[in-house]
């Protein structure tokens, strides 16, 4: 059997233990020994070969940034300042319908902005917006809708996990992919504005419901918003300036995070304790992750199966553009079935080959990236950020059924703002001046 035929099974064998339900490392990891053991005929090189990328994918000085960025978006998860930018904003957006769900997207934006994890604004923000826009009159299943469709932000706008998982992936800068994810992110966020407005003014009876007790809290200064302002402002503009790598960022981040959180006595000992334990979780499953995303791509180079397909698609005729569009919509059907680390994870050691002979710009692929695969968090049966909604607000009586209805059309102008992105690169690349 030839090595390309070896590839192509092995690609089979991958796919078949995931939808079995094996976990995404495992499989990856697994089916790729299996087949550098076919390829070479002998198990110990197999085992060399398997030891050999998973100690070099998490041996590298930027695989720091992924535990840095985490302890920081935890922190001020933690903290509370996610509520407190929600109370200040949404005091200047209750003149009309529709405007503490505008709030909500507002909030969710500059919360991104400092956490990175999309789950992370989906659960402060059920417990902090959804009340408040139910107390309000807004319908129910707009208000879940709302947050879990804005929560998305959380993975767009810089830092981003998915952001640096990919450029991880690739190999690729870091900085420019973060500054290239403000342009899609800040469309997106105007998107949900737009249509929670005039969602408010063509149908208002959404959002004037019984009014109960409660609403924006008018007791939250607005000097709480200068933190949140000020860690976003000092990390990002550290990195645009060149004054930090995206590492050392994480790091100075991560540190005000804690600094901030410990003086305004928003969390004690074991608040702390608590958020470095949930860290590690967090970092350990992305690493293992990585290390299988790493046998798994130097499997598939050692079978020449990149190369194959590139040439196939070349070949086909099909263009950057068609191709783009292809990719964006297997990823966005994955979506159904897999978290967004296991489809990035998965697709792009075998994709980002042949976006290099297309003549790609690696920014540009990765946002498109970043875009479809959190399609995936809205979409059933598996949304993620449906499933985090849910499960907070469980003891309200909110159903999934409820939540997936609310995030339908912010799934919908999510793969509008993705078909922009892929049709005018400048979207993300401009910032970079590419």
């Amino acid at each position: 059997m030839d090595s390309l035929m070896i590839g192509y099974l092995s690609l089979a064998g991958i796919g078949v233990a995931i939808y079995a339900g094996l976990h995404v490392a495992i499989a990856l990891a697994g089916v790729s020994f299996l087949g550098v053991w076919a390829l070479t005929g002998k198990a110990a090189l197999a085992f060399n070969f398997v030891a050999l990328a998973g100690t070099d994918s998490i041996a590298e000085y930027t695989f720091g940034v992924v535990p840095l960025f985490v302890l920081m978006g935890l922190a001020v998860s933690e903290s509370g300042l996610g509520r407190d930018t929600f109370a200040i904003i949404a005091r200047s957006t209750r003149g009309w319908r529709g405007g503490l769900g505008v709030a909500t997207v507002l909030s969710n934006a500059v919360f991104a902005a400092i956490t990175g994890i999309s789950i992370a604004s989906a659960a402060v923000f059920s417990k902090v917006a959804v009340p408040q826009m139910v107390a309000a009159g807004t319908k129910r299943s707009i208000a879940v809708g709302t947050v879990a469709g804005s929560s998305v932000l959380g993975m767009l706008i810089p830092p981003s996990l998915l952001l640096i998982l990919f450029a991880i992936l690739t190999d690729s800068s870091v900085g420019d992919l973060f500054l290239g994810g403000v342009g899609p992110g800040l469309l997106l966020a105007l998107a949900f504005g737009v249509y929670l407005t005039v969602l408010g003014r063509f149908r208002p009876q959404l959002f004037d419901g019984p009014k109960t007790l409660g609403g924006a809290d008018d007791t939250t200064p607005s000097a709480l918003m200068l933190p949140v302002l000020g860690l976003a402002g000092v990390v990002l503009g550290g990195i645009y300036t060149g004054f930090f790598t995206p590492t050392e960022a994480g790091a100075v981040g991560a540190a005000a995070a804690l600094i901030l959180s410990f003086a305004m006595r928003r969390i004690g000992t074991s608040g702390a304790w608590r958020i470095a334990v949930q860290t590690g979780h967090i970092t350990a499953a992305v690493c293992f992750l990585i290390v299988g995303a790493s046998i798994y791509s130097r499997m598939l180079a050692f079978s020449g199966v990149p190369a194959s397909v590139t040439e196939w698609v070349v070949a086909s005729g099909i263009g950057p553009l068609g191709f783009l569009f292809l990719f964006a919509l297997i990823v966005a059907a994955m979506g159904t079935i897999l978290d967004s680390s296991s489809i990035m994870l998965v697709t792009v050691p075998l994709a980002f080959p042949i976006t290099q002979e297309l003549g790609i710009d690696v920014v540009h692929f990765g946002l498109v990236t970043v875009l479809a695969v959190e399609i995936g968090l809205l979409t059933p049966p598996l949304g993620l950020s449906v499933f985090v909604v849910q499960a907070t607000l469980r003891h309200e009586g909110v159903t999934l059924g409820e939540v997936f209805r609310g995030a339908a059309p912010f799934a919908l102008i999510m793969a509008g703002v993705l078909t922009a992105v892929i049709l005018i690169p400048d979207i993300a690349t401009g910032l970079i001046g590419r």
